[in-house]
């Protein structure tokens, strides 16, 4: 989820009291056909803030996501450990807590954790910023820190180059290979974000090319989700046929090595409310996907009061961002699309 002008909408609030309490799955309205949502991690990760991103560690106990304030100006990248319990012990990722950090992903071998920040891209520099229209917000530049033998992380590293050469790159994903895909606003982006690949190079990254899918440079494309075999990508946008602000789509990887037409996924995982900043998990067709929608309002209503009124709102259903999970395998495999082993550390 990248600065305020890239996915600025009004608040929408629930009007139902929130019964689920934390590590009870809450369900997704009904979909007549397609994955079904749950709630992932209510009360613990998804809160009455806004949450998206999710990462996994490649055990799968470990995940990485971004909290922040409703309007998301304040973000910072915190980590929470799964046990027998569930989901648990949430602290602040060693490398975050300072500067305006969102959107982590870890590589597929769990080696490396690449993240957006504003913070300084060397020392002495300042912030990242964007000016834009007379007024100037927190910009967004790739960064990565590196996994130690002790099990901690590195210092945090600065993309330096070609990708990073303006404030407004977002949400890095990058496939076994080493290929980093992303989203930005460069010159070739019809002034809106497009998905982006770098290629890697030795120790670093060619420059980046736009991905040419869907209709045109017009659209507004977001968060890419690169399989690590790079057979399919999903990404936030609308294609014309958007049932939100901006739905998830996939697009599987055609015959000639390009991509095919991207569509919307079916199911539950795309509402009339946002969807965005979508993230592969661990399992084979595991998703998880950022969506602000609320608890289902029924009228009329039971009766309100102050004290009710303040609960709702302090649960994660109060319109606020919240992560989903859905699996998506049978999609998957529908399309070719097969398990592979997962990589080695």
């Amino acid at each position: 989820m990248p600065s305020l002008p890239r996915h600025a909408l009004p608040l929408v609030l629930c009007l139902l009291p929130l019964s689920a309490v934390a590590q009870t799955a809450v369900q997704a309205p009904v979909a007549a056909d397609g994955p079904r949502g749950e709630l992932f991690a209510p009360g613990v990760v998804s809160t009455a803030a806004n949450e998206t991103s999710a990462s996994f560690s490649a055990d799968g106990r470990t995940v990485y996501f971004m909290r922040g304030d409703y309007a998301s100006a304040d973000t910072t990248i915190l980590t929470a450990q799964r046990t027998a319990k569930g989901w648990g012990q949430v602290r602040t990722a060693p490398f975050s807590g300072r500067w305006r950090d969102s959107e982590p992903h870890l590589t597929p071998d769990g080696r490396r954790l690449y993240f957006v920040s504003n913070r300084p891209p060397a020392p002495g520099a300042a912030a990242v910023t964007v000016a834009r229209a007379g007024q100037s917000f927190p910009g967004a530049n790739l960064w990565y820190v590196d996994a130690r033998a002790d099990g901690g992380w590195g210092e945090p590293v600065h993309i330096d180059g070609e990708i990073n050469r303006l404030p407004t790159v977002y949400n890095p994903s990058q496939a076994a290979n080493g290929n980093l895909y992303f989203s930005a606003v460069r010159e070739d982006s019809g002034g809106a974000n497009q998905l982006y690949l770098a290629r890697r190079e030795g120790d670093g990254f060619a420059a980046p090319q736009r991905l040419d899918i869907g209709v045109g440079v017009k659209a507004n494309r977001m968060d890419p989700a690169i399989d690590p075999q790079e057979r399919f990508i999903v990404f936030a946008g609308n294609e014309g046929d958007s049932r939100g602000a901006a739905d998830i789509y996939i697009a599987f990887r055609a015959a000639d090595g390009g991509w095919g037409k991207p569509f919307a996924l079916p199911g539950e995982v795309n509402s009339v409310w946002l969807e965005n900043a979508p993230t592969l998990g661990r399992g084979f067709g595991e998703l998880y996907v950022t969506s602000m929608r609320p608890q289902t309002v029924e009228f009329p209503k039971r009766g309100d009061d102050p004290a009710a009124i303040a609960r709702r709102i302090a649960g994660p259903l109060n319109g606020s961002r919240n992560l989903w999970r859905f699996d998506i395998a049978a999609l998957l495999r529908a399309h070719g699309v097969e398990e592979t082993p997962a990589p080695q550390r």
